[in-house]
């Protein structure tokens, strides 16, 4: 089936999400949307899925228009869409899943059950999704969860499967196993158009790339192209994507300690159990791991936002366990959370107040109770310009500027006064590449300067970009402590919850990290359930 969209325009008020795009699919080729976050691509593709009626344009299956007044008028069009967050019931079966939006029934009335386990094995079998049809989804781990999806899309017989960021909860193997579904998908016709912004997925799973920019398509491209002429057309300039860093000089001694620390979740469960480690002055640690395995309750935990239900933390001898965030920020720590928009920045202060958010009642920014609105703006001018913060003033509304300089203010307002640690979580989630590349110059910078940096992030290149030392959480639990010449795959299976010692491979012996025959590292036992994943 051929798929072509013409001139798709969506405006959401005043922002052009999509203008004016252009976008031709082939049959049985995998066609990678390629773009930063915000950039319109999922906008697009929920367009395409009649999620969104374009207010310019037209889609044409083979060669004749299409009007999708929704989902349904795309899965009959042979279209299907497997969303990032996941659109499952935890507590049905994949059957009764699959069954959802098309319920079938037998002679009697009665739902046909035994029809929709009959459809979910066959099609697992075909393209080996190896999918339970009697599994309840709320038991199975986000890759299986996401086969599922697949599944549904194809027992409706869809020619065109769209995924959007399928691999931003994935393991690497999960990963793996992905790209051989797809590629057995595209041999038997079938085309796929791949959402992301990852170069490198991009490279090893594309036929043709089109790159979307603020909204418009500008250009095309083969999967021979070079990482850094896809981070260019992405970003509109040249963007160095390695880390420069010089080799750690950690002084000796822990400067940061975390010792048999125990965090509870809301629900009472161990979220964070038993975790002990170290981080010396001038070192970077990186937390690697699937969303959801007890890095945010970690980070909340050493900031004072989550109570230790057992061990301590302690900087520079100093015991932190138990303070308020307020005391915590006090004693020099510095915190870039996960989550910007509800932890980090008041949306509808300007970015000079978001500057000195935790500092505006000290001096220089407060006395007596009075802020010193001169001094605010002074350090908001500097800020600005040190850090390279896009906005048309200083008194702009910090929300609304674009996230990677959003994320700039966090990075700034943490980064400009004197630190003893910093904690930095997803420090680069949705930004573009140009600004990824000035966040890890800071805190590469701030490690320079002898400082204990620990970066909590799910990506995994940037935890190889980073970190001195790499520690693998799993469902609350330090799995090992590595150096970061580490292989991906053997990080990956301590990502999955292999057992250091049970786990083959390492960075010494890098050949030997392949799964052994006969593995799976999606299997249910080993899989985390996953809590949140990145948005777009």
């Amino acid at each position: 089936m051929s798929l072509e969209l013409r001139g798709i325009t969506k405006r959401f008020g005043s922002l052009v999400a999509n203008d004016g795009i252009d976008l031709e699919v082939r049959p049985g080729e995998i066609h990678c949307l390629l773009g930063e976050n915000g950039a319109g691509k999922s906008t697009l593709m929920n367009t395409l899925y009649g999620l969104y009626q374009p207010d310019e344009g037209e889609i044409l299956v083979d060669g004749k228009p299409l009007v999708c007044h929704g989902p349904r008028d795309a899965i009959a069009a042979g279209i299907g869409m497997v969303h990032q967050h996941f659109m499952l019931v935890p507590v049905f079966t994949v059957a009764e899943n699959i069954m959802l939006g098309d319920e079938r029934t037998g002679p009697l009335g009665w739902l046909d059950r035994r029809r929709a386990r009959r459809d979910v094995a066959e099609v697992s079998a075909r393209y080996g999704l190896r999918v339970d049809p009697d599994a309840l989804v709320a038991d199975l781990p986000v890759g299986v969860q996401q086969r599922v999806e697949i599944v549904k899309a194809l027992i409706r017989e869809a020619k065109v499967l769209i995924l959007d960021e399928p691999t931003a909860v994935l393991t690497p193997q999960e990963t793996r196993e992905l790209f051989t579904v797809m590629r057995s998908l595209r041999e038997s016709g079938r085309s796929i158009v791949f959402i992301t912004h990852k170069l490198k997925e991009v490279k090893a799973i594309a036929d043709r790339i089109t790159v979307i920019r603020r909204g418009r398509v500008v250009g095309t491209a083969e999967p021979s192209a070079s990482e850094r002429e896809l981070a260019g057309m992405m970003v509109g300039r040249d963007v160095r994507l390695t880390v420069d860093k010089a080799p750690p000089a950690p002084a000796e001694g822990p400067a940061f300690e975390v010792r048999d620390l125990t965090v509870l979740d809301e629900s009472g469960s161990r979220a964070v159990d038993d975790v002990t480690f170290e981080i010396r002055p001038g070192e970077i640690v990186g937390i690697a791991g699937v969303q959801g395995n007890g890095q945010t309750e970690l980070a909340e935990a050493i900031l004072g936002l989550r109570p230790a239900a057992s061990g301590g933390i302690w900087l520079d001898g100093r015991e932190l366990t138990g303070r308020s965030p307020r005391k915590v920020l006090r004693a020099g720590v510095g915190y870039v959370p996960e989550d910007r928009s509800h932890d980090a920045l008041v949306g509808g202060h300007s970015v000079a107040e978001n500057l000195v958010l935790d500092l505006f009642d000290r001096p220089p920014f407060g006395r007596r109770g009075t802020m010193d609105v001169k001094a605010v703006r002074e350090n908001a001018e500097q800020r600005v310009s040190e850090f390279d913060i896009r906005t048309s003033s200083i008194e702009t509304p910090v929300g609304t500027l674009s996230g990677g300089n959003q994320q700039k203010v966090v990075v700034a307002r943490e980064m400009s006064r004197p630190l003893r640690l910093l904690v930095a979580a997803q420090p680069t989630r949705g930004v573009d590449v140009g600004a990824m590349e000035f966040i890890h110059k800071r805190i590469v910078s701030e490690r320079d300067q002898g400082r204990p940096v620990l970066i909590i992030s799910t990506e995994l290149d940037e935890i190889y970009g980073l970190a001195d030392r790499i520690a693998v959480m799993y469902r609350g639990r330090i799995q090992a402590i590595v150096p970061p010449d580490t292989s991906r795959e053997h990080i990956g299976l301590l990502m999955a919850g292999a057992h250091p010692e049970d786990s083959p491979g390492s960075a010494e012996h890098p050949e030997r990290a392949e799964p052994p025959a006969g593995s799976d590292a999606s299997d249910p036992a080993q899989e985390p359930p996953v809590k949140d994943a990145d948005d777009e």
